[in-house]
């Protein structure tokens, strides 16, 4: 049987991959008036609940489910455009995202979009859409093809990304796949003790419900994945010795192989008999862990992932999120001092959100904080428990100072 002082695996990194996402620009997303502020392989944002910090993420995620499916049903899903501008003074009828990112090897680009309200309510325009990948480039406005990626180039719509289209094109593939398959969690235990009809679990959803698939996928291939996955998960919930994906006629759930004490051998256990924190441990670390056998997915945003954990697993979840960190990108939020109470988390890999007067800002912390923090005089938790986390409010760009487009001046 494991020990419950089973600290979880060492982190064993392949010398680790830079970024994907460099940088990100928002303008009047949502409470977010204006941000621009450049990510590192692992990213914590840190602030209170209502800070802003779930608006960013979904900024992000709102560009991944707009290319995945379309622009009408990511709006669509948000409640509407109206839903995501700005409502702060003044209220605003537009909201705009820059991303800029590095492909592998060494391919930098940008993918810059701004939506706006028409007169109809609810109704949308793309006012504007860029994107550069290395030389090529194209750029939309309102439906007219500004700058064209190629000679015959495919049609440009007012009410659609270009991207899309542009994906047909080898110069543009790469920047599509890896923008459009970036996850994004905030798990359900509901869904995922619930029987689900099986899938090619290519990438796990957003609420953990085709975690099976995404399961037996990883088991199929060759490596350590689901051993590092499993060693993790053993370290966070004592007596667990494994956790398999299981075919039941049609669907498909999970089984766990759990100690208990009098028997000689792990006993077979059903989701339900699991609790919220073990199912939540192994949706965060499969999240996590399946950019090993995907390559496209080159960015997991994980939303509070210390929620329903006891806090004594907050260090085995940091080493995993820092394991993970070096096989693609990761940005966590969190308002968990347990979590971020190590030495080894930095201030360069924290973004300090606040909300005031129903503004976000977003931005590094100050000079003074990221040297205590190097200086190791201070973590990251003992600041937040302190209330000494805030934002350099230097570092806040105003709204007229962004930049979504590079011919800005």
């Amino acid at each position: 049987m494991p020990s419950a002082e089973n600290a979880g695996p060492s982190p064993n990194p392949p010398g680790g991959r830079p970024p994907f996402i460099t940088r990100v620009i928002l303008s009047d997303y949502r409470s977010i008036r204006a941000c621009d502020v450049t990510l590192g392989p692992l990213t914590f944002l840190v602030g209170p609940n209502g800070s802003g910090k779930s608006n960013f993420m979904d900024a992000l995620r709102f560009v991944t489910d707009a290319l995945r499916s379309s622009l009408e049903h990511a709006l669509r899903d948000r409640g509407g455009i109206n839903e995501l501008t700005y409502r702060g003074s003044p209220p605003l009828s537009r909201f705009g995202i820059r991303i800029d990112f590095n492909l592998p090897p060494k391919t930098l680009g940008s993918y810059s979009l701004c939506i706006g309200e028409l007169e109809d309510y609810g109704d949308y325009i793309v006012l504007e859409e860029n994107c550069a990948v290395g030389d090529a480039l194209f750029r939309v406005r309102e439906g007219i093809l500004i700058d064209s990626p190629s000679q015959v180039a495919p049609p440009a719509s007012k009410d659609r990304l270009y991207l899309v289209n542009a994906a047909g094109l080898p110069e543009f593939r790469a920047a599509f796949d890896a923008l459009s398959n970036m996850g994004f969690y905030n798990l359900h235990s509901d869904q995922l003790r619930a029987l689900h009809t099986p899938e090619k679990g290519e990438r796990l959803a957003r609420d953990g419900s085709n975690l099976p698939s995404v399961l037996e996928r990883i088991e199929k291939q060759e490596g350590p994945t689901k051993q590092r996955i499993e060693e993790y998960l053993r370290a966070i919930v004592p007596g667990l010795e494994g956790v398999s994906a299981l075919r039941i006629g049609h669907m498909e759930t999970l089984e766990f192989q759990q100690w208990i004490a009098g028997m000689a051998s792990a006993a077979s256990m059903s989701p339900s008999a699991m609790s919220d924190g073990t199912l939540r441990a192994l949706g965060i670390l499969v999240a996590l862990f399946q950019t090993r056998v995907e390559p496209r997915i080159q960015l997991v945003g994980i939303e509070e992932p210390e929620v329903a954990l006891h806090p004594a697993a907050a260090g085995v979840l940091r080493d995993a999120l820092r394991d993970a960190s070096q096989y693609a990108q990761v940005i966590v939020t969190s308002h968990s001092p347990e979590l971020l109470d190590d030495p080894s988390i930095q201030g360069d890999e924290i973004l300090s959100v606040l909300a005031e007067q129903g503004s976000s800002l977003i931005a590094p912390v100050d000079a003074e904080t990221r040297s205590a923090l190097k200086d190791r005089l201070y973590t990251v938790g003992e600041l937040l428990k302190a209330n000494q986390l805030s934002p350099d409010r230097q570092a806040v760009p105003q709204a007229d100072q962004l930049k979504l487009w590079e011919h800005d001046t």
